[in-house]
């Protein structure tokens, strides 16, 4: 039996700072995370081959028989059945990307290039889709959403949807047990498809244009507004004005506020009235801080918002503007617009930054996981530990400036 393996290619170098946390394949687009689509296509579990203080907190599993995926691609029925016919030392390609090869021996993530250099090519014919920079996570979400919503649905039929609501495009909308759409609610699904996994929730008052997403226990607040594409992950609530924006998952926004265009990892939060720009004044592309190449980069986007990662946090009023990245654990708060680019474990705004203090920034992730009865592992520690000291020169650069 084939026992099938996500591995992390270049890919995660310029999806930072998501990929500081998880490999490429644990990052949601659409309604799954990249890992959960192919494990419903596959109809298996994985796991995963990426960096060495990666690998402890996601452990890899081989036997004699391994097929490794790229985990920036977006799976579909078409790849898994091409990949399925791939032989021992053959791998699949499409241009200069690695899609998937088959071993009968373990690899590791730093020898799968040299590895697999003298492989048999078997190139794609099929259309490829990959995650190659953080702003695609947002700009694909319609797309991949939809196709998602497809596969999830596809011969089921959705719980009774309530008869106090306004409702247009009822047969795309899907609610699964437990999900709640409450009174005085309109949902416009003509737009985009609407899902809701188990036990999500959309409080009374709320304005929906799909597509959306909600994972389990999701919460749309009471009177919000929201415009697809977004997907809101498990645990997140969320509240205001939001406009293709993704939530990984267990993150708040739950006040009023404007957030368009924007990627928010896991486990943060954003205060009250915190406003995030996504257009220019001047209209024209936005930038984006690359924290890997160190410098600037072009996206090509009119539309552009937040980038946070994990653990990070906002205080009330806080100002983003277009095309602001913010590192892991992360404590932002102040008058005025901060840096365009927020180290990992900075502390301050506009005013100046100075040095999250380690163990303070992991007293104030193990009480907001608390809240919902978890706790951060041995090794997640580490691997929060190596971050701090990665990213120490990036914070010694704003306290110098």
């Amino acid at each position: 039996m084939m026992n099938y393996i996500l591995f992390d290619s270049t890919a995660c170098h310029s999806l930072l700072p998501f990929t500081h946390t998880r490999p490429v394949a644990d990052i949601r687009c659409g309604i799954f995370t990249l890992r959960e689509r192919w494990e419903s296509l596959l109809k298996q579990p994985t796991s995963t081959a990426t960096s060495e203080i990666l690998q402890a907190v996601y452990p890899i599993s081989n036997t004699a028989d391994n097929v490794y995926i790229n985990g920036a691609v977006v799976a579909s029925s078409t790849l898994v059945e091409t990949i399925n016919k791939l032989s021992f030392n053959q791998k699949l390609v499409c241009g200069e990307l690695l899609i998937a090869f088959r071993s009968d021996s373990s690899i590791s993530w730093e020898d799968i290039e040299p590895t697999t250099a003298s492989y048999e090519i078997v190139l794609c014919e099929c259309d490829v889709q990959t995650i190659k920079h953080i702003w695609d996570i947002f700009s694909l979400n319609d797309s991949i959403l939809r196709s998602d919503f497809q596969l999830l649905t596809q011969g089921r039929t959705s719980q009774p949807l309530p008869d106090n609501i306004i409702l247009v495009g009822k047969e795309h909308v899907f609610l699964e047990a437990g999900a709640t759409i409450h009174a005085g609610c309109i949902i416009n699904a003509s737009t985009g498809p609407v899902y809701l996994a188990k036990d999500a929730e959309i409080l009374e008052g709320s304005i929906v244009r799909g597509p959306l997403a909600m994972g389990e226990h999701a919460v749309i607040k009471m009177g919000a507004k929201i415009y697809g594409a977004t997907t809101i992950g498990e645990g997140c609530k969320v509240g205001g004005e939001i406009n293709n924006v993704v939530f990984f998952a267990n993150s708040n926004k739950g006040h009023d506020g404007y957030l368009g265009n924007a990627v928010i990892g896991e486990w943060c939060n954003l205060g009250a009235d915190t406003n995030c720009s996504n257009l220019k004044n001047n209209y024209d592309t936005i930038k984006i801080w690359d924290e890997y190449a160190s410098r600037s980069i072009q996206t090509g986007l009119q539309f552009c918002g937040l980038m946070m990662g994990d653990h990070s946090k906002c205080g009330i009023n806080t100002m983003f503007n277009t095309g602001t990245v913010v590192g892991v654990s992360a404590n932002v708060f102040g008058s005025g617009f901060p840096e365009k680019f927020i180290p990992s474990f900075c502390w301050g705004g506009s005013e100046g930054l100075t040095t999250y203090q380690f163990k303070q920034a992991m007293a104030t992730a193990s009480r907001m996981m608390a809240r919902r009865n978890k706790a951060l592992s041995e090794a997640e520690l580490e691997l929060f530990q190596h971050i701090f000291k990665q990213t120490e020169a990036q914070r010694a650069t704003f306290a110098n400036s």
